[in-house]
């Protein structure tokens, strides 16, 4: 019986009440990542000289690409940089990170997007705000497509994400912070025409709470989360690297052919 409460209050993180001032800089590095989404991401869609126009979609998808990626490097060693409430639901469905933990995260993550895109409004000349950089659908395209379409985006977000931080592939966390955010930008650059590409429903909130836009808001928080947690399942339970003394059949076969190679070059030059 002691045990199972043990696990359990492991599991619930009652254990992060002991390091409240660990837990407190990892919320602020949270809130502060999302900030620099919203303000610097949102700040692309807008443009000033003609405020009726939107900027290149290239601009949008490399700017939110851009600051993902340097905010992942710059905050990851705080709070391992989830930046999204998508990429915490999956870290949470597969007991990565605590339910205390990863709810805490999804709170300061929607705060720092509030923030960011208030700070963007306020530093924006009047009429200049456009939509201040709010998700929307196309207008061709439905509800049920849309949702499809941000389900995708979060899959391939919390896929790429476990991918780097698998702890059997040391040899991703160097390029973690860019593969990141190439995923971001490539994201935007296929989707951004069909729902805005949020990829991320804290990036979302922050637009529509201040814009205060909520048309079809809801598909932006379940279609990156729904997407997040069967990638994160997907990679964890089928697809997660062979820890050492494992090994993959694939791997060591190719590991074969390419001593075989090595072997008949060296009898080539050899000859």
């Amino acid at each position: 019986m002691p045990d199972k409460r043990n696990r359990l209050k492991t599991l619930v993180g009652m254990n992060e009440m002991a390091r409240a001032g660990d837990l407190g800089k990892a919320l602020a590095a949270e809130a502060l990542g999302v900030l620099f989404i919203n303000y610097f991401g949102c700040m692309s869609c807008l443009n000033i000289e003609k405020p009726s126009d939107t900027p290149s979609f290239v601009l949008i998808a490399l700017t939110f690409g851009f600051v993902v990626m340097v905010a992942v490097q710059a905050l990851g060693h705080v709070s391992g940089a989830n930046l999204n409430p998508a990429i915490t639901c999956g870290l949470l469905v597969t007991g990565k990170i605590t339910i205390i933990r990863g709810l805490l995260y999804i709170v300061a993550q929607c705060i720092g997007a509030i923030a960011g895109t208030a700070l963007l409004k306020g530093f924006t000349p009047d009429g200049a705000e456009g939509t201040l950089g709010t998700t929307a659908l196309h207008s061709s395209v439905s509800v049920h497509q849309g949702l499809g379409v941000e389900f995708m985006l979060g899959f391939v977000l919390v896929f790429v994400v476990f991918g780097v931080i698998d702890p059997n592939k040391p040899e991703s966390k160097i390029p973690a912070p860019l593969a990141i955010g190439l995923t971001v930008a490539l994201g935007h650059m296929a989707s951004i025409d069909y729902t805005g590409s949020s990829m991320n429903p804290a990036r979302s909130l922050g637009s529509a709470v201040i814009a205060n836009s909520w048309a079809d808001h809801w598909i932006y928080w379940l279609g990156p989360c729904l997407g997040g947690i069967l990638a994160a399942i997907l990679y964890t339970s089928v697809l997660a690297a062979p820890s050492q003394g494992e090994y993959s059949p694939v791997a060591r076969e190719q590991a074969c052919e390419l001593k075989g190679l090595d072997s008949k070059q060296g009898d080539t030059h050899a000859a």
